[in-house]
């Protein structure tokens, strides 16, 4: 008797000739979630993850600089870094961050949703996770307009974008989200947009425990009302990393 395959591998090994549901479509694009599944292999070899974790550390003080990956080699028991084993440079160490800060968002949620004061809700749980996500930039947020810049070079823009997608993926899907209808687009688009804004005002932010930016942040998801409040969002992302790319990079004197 023939051993049935796994959903997941038949899924992949056959095509159904029938056409594809809107729900059907959707669950094919749902992307990984570190909450219930091990984390896939990442984007990083073992040689680049040593480098990286070491040199994470010199951000605060250094920011997302080659300096900051050449002490992370030295601290790594390497001598140099050849440019083969971080081609994208100094932006390694920016996808390094999003990356890693990402994937503690599941683990920091069963926190996030216990006690009393545990938030209730699928609304309240996407607040709480975007605004935990927001402060695990505080460290390094002094050398984020930096990153900004770095992230909104055509070279690296795209991937840039595939991580705040997934970051608002993961968001949602820890918060409970099972909607599989067409909002799920653009409830993940919004998401995109209103994290991006809200991490761009944080580096302008010098209230005590970014009480603003926790402000702005509900602001900002109270004002999405409807599924209308997603268009053009990506392209707003696009606009305003790259005007604070631009400014800064106006700073260090680029003639721009």
């Amino acid at each position: 008797m023939a051993t049935a395959l796994p959903t997941r591998t038949a899924t992949r090994c056959f095509r159904t000739t029938r056409p594809r549901t809107c729900n059907q479509h959707i669950h094919s694009r749902r992307a990984f979630h570190s909450y219930d599944h091990p984390p896939p292999p990442g984007p990083f070899g073992a040689t680049e993850t040593l480098i990286l974790s070491a040199a994470y550390k010199h951000v605060p003080e250094h920011g997302f600089t080659h300096r900051a990956l050449s002490l992370g080699a030295c601290d790594a028991g390497l001598l140099d870094i050849s440019p083969s084993a971080l081609p994208d440079g100094a932006f390694s160490l920016i996808r390094y961050h999003l990356y890693t800060q990402r994937l503690a968002l599941a683990a920091k949620s069963s926190h996030i949703f216990q006690g009393e004061d545990a938030p209730v809700g699928v609304g309240a749980k996407v607040t709480a996770l975007t605004w935990e996500r927001l402060m695990a930039n505080r460290e390094v947020i002094h050398q984020w307009q930096e990153a900004l810049a770095v992230m909104a070079q055509p070279s690296h823009a795209p991937a840039s974008l595939k991580e705040l997608a997934m970051l608002s993926d993961e968001i949602w899907y820890l918060a409970g989200d099972t909607a599989v209808d067409p909002s799920w687009y653009t409830k993940r688009a919004t998401l995109s947009m209103i994290y991006s804004s809200s991490e761009l005002f944080m580096t302008n932010d010098h209230s005590p425990d970014y009480v603003e930016t926790n402000k702005f942040l509900k602001r900002r998801l109270g004002e999405v009302q409807s599924v209308g409040g997603a268009l053009g969002a990506i392209g707003q992302w696009v606009g305003f990393t790259a005007s604070a790319g631009i400014n800064v990079l106006r700073s260090k004197g680029a003639r721009i």
